[in-house]
Protein backbone atom coordinates (compact mmCIF):
# COMPACT_ATOMS: atom_id res chain seq x y z
CA UNK A 1 0.00 0.00 0.00
CA UNK A 2 1.21 3.49 -0.84
CA UNK A 3 0.49 7.16 -0.18
CA UNK A 4 -1.26 7.22 -3.56
CA UNK A 5 -3.60 4.44 -2.40
CA UNK A 6 -4.44 6.47 0.69
CA UNK A 7 -5.09 9.54 -1.46
CA UNK A 8 -7.51 7.54 -3.62
CA UNK A 9 -9.46 6.26 -0.61
CA UNK A 10 -9.77 9.80 0.72
CA UNK A 11 -10.83 11.15 -2.67
CA UNK A 12 -13.58 8.52 -2.92
CA UNK A 13 -14.97 9.21 0.57
CA UNK A 14 -18.04 11.35 1.10
CA UNK A 15 -18.07 11.50 4.91
CA UNK A 16 -14.89 10.56 6.75
CA UNK A 17 -13.99 10.22 10.38
CA UNK A 18 -10.35 10.77 11.35
CA UNK A 19 -9.22 8.94 14.49
CA UNK A 20 -5.89 10.10 15.92
CA UNK A 21 -3.51 8.76 18.53
CA UNK A 22 -0.19 9.76 20.03
CA UNK A 23 1.71 9.05 16.81
CA UNK A 24 0.39 12.15 15.08
CA UNK A 25 1.80 14.37 17.83
CA UNK A 26 5.22 12.83 18.32
CA UNK A 27 6.33 14.77 15.24
CA UNK A 28 5.52 17.93 17.24
CA UNK A 29 7.84 16.77 20.02
CA UNK A 30 5.12 15.42 22.30
CA UNK A 31 6.14 12.04 23.78
CA UNK A 32 3.77 9.11 23.61
CA UNK A 33 2.66 7.23 26.69
CA UNK A 34 3.84 3.65 26.61
CA UNK A 35 6.89 3.21 24.40
CA UNK A 36 10.44 3.23 25.83
CA UNK A 37 11.16 6.83 26.73
CA UNK A 38 7.44 7.65 26.78
CA UNK A 39 5.64 9.48 29.56
CA UNK A 40 4.83 6.45 31.71
CA UNK A 41 8.37 5.07 31.51
CA UNK A 42 9.70 8.22 33.18
CA UNK A 43 6.98 8.84 35.78
CA UNK A 44 4.19 6.72 37.17
CA UNK A 45 0.62 7.77 36.39
CA UNK A 46 -1.50 9.15 39.20
CA UNK A 47 -4.73 7.21 39.42
CA UNK A 48 -7.99 9.09 39.66
CA UNK A 49 -8.91 7.50 42.99
CA UNK A 50 -5.58 8.59 44.49
CA UNK A 51 -6.00 12.15 43.20
CA UNK A 52 -9.43 12.37 44.87
CA UNK A 53 -8.43 10.73 48.14
CA UNK A 54 -4.91 11.97 48.79
CA UNK A 55 -3.90 15.65 49.03
CA UNK A 56 -0.27 14.68 48.46
CA UNK A 57 -1.21 13.06 45.14
CA UNK A 58 -3.18 16.16 44.16
CA UNK A 59 -0.17 18.32 44.93
CA UNK A 60 2.05 16.04 42.84
CA UNK A 61 -0.43 16.12 39.95
CA UNK A 62 -0.51 19.92 39.96
CA UNK A 63 3.28 20.10 40.27
CA UNK A 64 3.52 17.98 37.13
CA UNK A 65 0.91 20.05 35.33
CA UNK A 66 2.59 23.39 36.00
CA UNK A 67 6.13 22.11 35.42
CA UNK A 68 5.23 20.64 32.04
CA UNK A 69 7.02 17.40 32.91
CA UNK A 70 4.60 15.29 30.88
CA UNK A 71 5.24 17.47 27.83
CA UNK A 72 1.64 17.30 26.61
CA UNK A 73 1.11 21.01 25.99
CA UNK A 74 3.03 23.94 24.63
CA UNK A 75 3.94 22.48 21.23
CA UNK A 76 2.88 23.51 17.74
CA UNK A 77 0.81 21.50 15.25
CA UNK A 78 2.76 19.65 12.60
CA UNK A 79 2.07 18.73 8.98
CA UNK A 80 -0.12 15.80 10.03
CA UNK A 81 -2.43 18.02 12.09
CA UNK A 82 -2.57 20.53 9.26
CA UNK A 83 -3.57 17.82 6.77
CA UNK A 84 -6.37 16.69 9.09
CA UNK A 85 -7.51 20.31 9.39
CA UNK A 86 -7.66 20.51 5.58
CA UNK A 87 -9.89 17.42 5.48
CA UNK A 88 -12.29 19.12 7.87
CA UNK A 89 -12.16 22.45 6.02
CA UNK A 90 -12.82 20.70 2.69
CA UNK A 91 -15.92 19.02 4.11
CA UNK A 92 -14.36 15.56 3.75
CA UNK A 93 -14.09 14.83 7.48
CA UNK A 94 -17.17 15.30 9.61
CA UNK A 95 -15.36 14.68 12.90
CA UNK A 96 -11.92 14.13 14.41
CA UNK A 97 -11.95 11.58 17.21
CA UNK A 98 -8.74 11.83 19.21
CA UNK A 99 -7.07 9.95 22.02
CA UNK A 100 -4.71 12.89 22.49
CA UNK A 101 -4.94 15.58 25.16
CA UNK A 102 -2.64 18.17 23.56
CA UNK A 103 -5.22 20.48 21.91
CA UNK A 104 -3.21 20.44 18.66
CA UNK A 105 -6.17 19.69 16.42
CA UNK A 106 -7.88 22.85 17.64
CA UNK A 107 -4.61 24.77 17.35
CA UNK A 108 -4.28 23.62 13.73
CA UNK A 109 -7.64 25.15 12.86
CA UNK A 110 -10.17 22.35 13.40
CA UNK A 111 -13.27 23.88 15.03
CA UNK A 112 -13.55 22.70 18.63
CA UNK A 113 -17.02 21.31 18.02
CA UNK A 114 -15.59 18.94 15.40
CA UNK A 115 -13.00 17.48 17.79
CA UNK A 116 -14.18 14.61 19.99
CA UNK A 117 -11.70 14.19 22.85
CA UNK A 118 -11.96 10.71 24.34
CA UNK A 119 -9.25 11.26 26.95
CA UNK A 120 -9.87 14.91 27.73
CA UNK A 121 -7.60 17.92 27.35
CA UNK A 122 -4.45 18.89 29.25
CA UNK A 123 -4.54 22.57 28.31
CA UNK A 124 -7.16 23.57 30.89
CA UNK A 125 -8.75 22.30 34.11
CA UNK A 126 -12.28 21.60 35.31
CA UNK A 127 -14.18 21.04 38.54
CA UNK A 128 -14.87 17.37 39.12
CA UNK A 129 -18.28 18.18 40.63
CA UNK A 130 -19.86 20.98 38.61
CA UNK A 131 -17.62 20.98 35.52
CA UNK A 132 -16.68 24.67 35.64
CA UNK A 133 -13.69 25.35 33.40
CA UNK A 134 -10.46 26.96 34.62
CA UNK A 135 -7.51 28.17 32.60
CA UNK A 136 -4.20 26.85 33.90
CA UNK A 137 -2.64 30.31 33.89
CA UNK A 138 -5.31 31.49 36.35
CA UNK A 139 -4.46 28.68 38.78
CA UNK A 140 -0.68 28.71 38.49
CA UNK A 141 0.21 31.77 40.59
CA UNK A 142 -1.63 30.77 43.75
CA UNK A 143 -0.20 27.25 43.54
CA UNK A 144 3.39 28.28 42.90
CA UNK A 145 3.46 31.23 45.31
CA UNK A 146 1.22 29.98 48.12
CA UNK A 147 1.08 26.24 47.50
CA UNK A 148 -2.71 26.35 47.22
CA UNK A 149 -4.28 23.27 45.63
CA UNK A 150 -7.11 24.48 43.36
CA UNK A 151 -10.70 24.18 44.51
CA UNK A 152 -13.80 25.30 42.62
CA UNK A 153 -14.89 28.87 43.30
CA UNK A 154 -18.52 27.91 42.58
CA UNK A 155 -19.05 24.68 44.52
CA UNK A 156 -15.77 24.08 46.40
CA UNK A 157 -15.24 20.84 44.50
CA UNK A 158 -11.86 19.45 43.49
CA UNK A 159 -10.34 20.95 40.35
CA UNK A 160 -8.24 18.74 38.07
CA UNK A 161 -6.69 19.09 34.65
CA UNK A 162 -9.37 18.12 32.15
CA UNK A 163 -7.74 14.82 31.22
CA UNK A 164 -9.14 11.36 31.84
CA UNK A 165 -6.87 9.71 34.38
CA UNK A 166 -6.27 6.01 34.93
CA UNK A 167 -9.22 4.68 36.90
CA UNK A 168 -11.51 7.53 35.84
CA UNK A 169 -14.68 6.71 33.92
CA UNK A 170 -14.63 7.44 30.21
CA UNK A 171 -16.69 10.57 29.45
CA UNK A 172 -20.18 9.51 28.34
CA UNK A 173 -20.93 12.41 26.00
CA UNK A 174 -17.74 12.21 23.88
CA UNK A 175 -18.05 8.42 23.73
CA UNK A 176 -21.63 8.73 22.47
CA UNK A 177 -20.63 11.36 19.90
CA UNK A 178 -17.74 9.20 18.71
CA UNK A 179 -20.00 6.19 18.29
CA UNK A 180 -22.55 8.22 16.31
CA UNK A 181 -19.86 9.67 14.03
CA UNK A 182 -18.35 6.21 13.53
CA UNK A 183 -21.69 4.73 12.46
CA UNK A 184 -22.29 7.64 10.07
CA UNK A 185 -19.02 7.54 8.11
CA UNK A 186 -18.03 5.80 4.88
CA UNK A 187 -14.27 5.97 5.57
CA UNK A 188 -12.67 5.63 8.99
CA UNK A 189 -9.07 6.84 8.89
CA UNK A 190 -6.80 5.89 11.79
CA UNK A 191 -3.75 8.13 12.13
CA UNK A 192 -0.97 7.44 14.59
CA UNK A 193 -2.68 4.99 16.93
CA UNK A 194 -1.46 1.58 18.04
CA UNK A 195 -5.12 0.56 18.50
CA UNK A 196 -4.23 -1.11 21.78
CA UNK A 197 -6.08 1.16 24.22
CA UNK A 198 -9.73 0.26 24.79
CA UNK A 199 -12.52 1.21 24.66
CA UNK A 200 -11.31 3.89 22.22
CA UNK A 201 -9.68 1.31 19.96
CA UNK A 202 -13.05 -0.34 19.40
CA UNK A 203 -14.28 2.43 17.10
CA UNK A 204 -12.32 1.39 13.97
CA UNK A 205 -13.66 -2.17 14.21
CA UNK A 206 -17.18 -0.81 14.70
CA UNK A 207 -16.85 1.30 11.55
CA UNK A 208 -15.63 -1.69 9.58
CA UNK A 209 -18.51 -3.89 10.78
CA UNK A 210 -20.92 -1.14 9.79
CA UNK A 211 -19.67 -1.17 6.20
CA UNK A 212 -17.23 1.74 6.22
CA UNK A 213 -13.83 1.45 4.63
CA UNK A 214 -10.98 1.35 7.13
CA UNK A 215 -7.58 2.95 6.47
CA UNK A 216 -4.72 2.88 8.95
CA UNK A 217 -1.69 5.18 8.79
CA UNK A 218 0.77 4.31 11.56
CA UNK A 219 4.50 3.81 11.82
CA UNK A 220 4.13 0.35 13.35
CA UNK A 221 1.70 -2.51 12.65
CA UNK A 222 -1.61 -2.55 14.53
CA UNK A 223 -3.95 -5.42 15.48
CA UNK A 224 -6.43 -4.31 12.79
CA UNK A 225 -4.04 -4.11 9.83
CA UNK A 226 -5.24 -7.38 8.35
CA UNK A 227 -8.88 -6.25 8.47
CA UNK A 228 -8.24 -2.81 6.97
CA UNK A 229 -8.74 -1.77 3.37
CA UNK A 230 -5.38 -0.03 3.64
CA UNK A 231 -2.60 -0.29 6.24
CA UNK A 232 0.27 2.08 5.53
CA UNK A 233 3.37 2.07 7.75
CA UNK A 234 4.91 5.46 7.12
CA UNK A 235 5.85 8.78 8.68
CA UNK A 236 2.56 10.49 9.42
CA UNK A 237 3.17 14.13 8.52
CA UNK A 238 4.78 13.46 5.12
CA UNK A 239 2.36 10.66 4.20
CA UNK A 240 -0.78 12.55 5.13
CA UNK A 241 0.48 15.73 3.49
CA UNK A 242 1.01 13.79 0.26
CA UNK A 243 -2.47 12.28 0.46
CA UNK A 244 -4.14 15.59 1.35
CA UNK A 245 -2.12 18.26 -0.45
CA UNK A 246 -2.63 21.93 0.27
CA UNK A 247 -4.40 23.84 -2.47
Amino acid sequence: MSRADLARLIADARKMVVFTGAGISTESGIPDFRSPGGVWSTMKPIYYQDFVADPAMRREAWTRAFSGRAGWVGKAPNAGHEAVARLVAQGKAAAVITQNVDNLHQDSGVPAERVIELHGNASYAACLDCGERYELADLRESFEKAGEIPYCRSCDGLVKTATISFGQAMPAEPMARARAATLDCDLFLVVGSSLLVHPAAGFPALARRNGARLAILNREPTPLDDDADLALHDEIGPALSAAVPAN
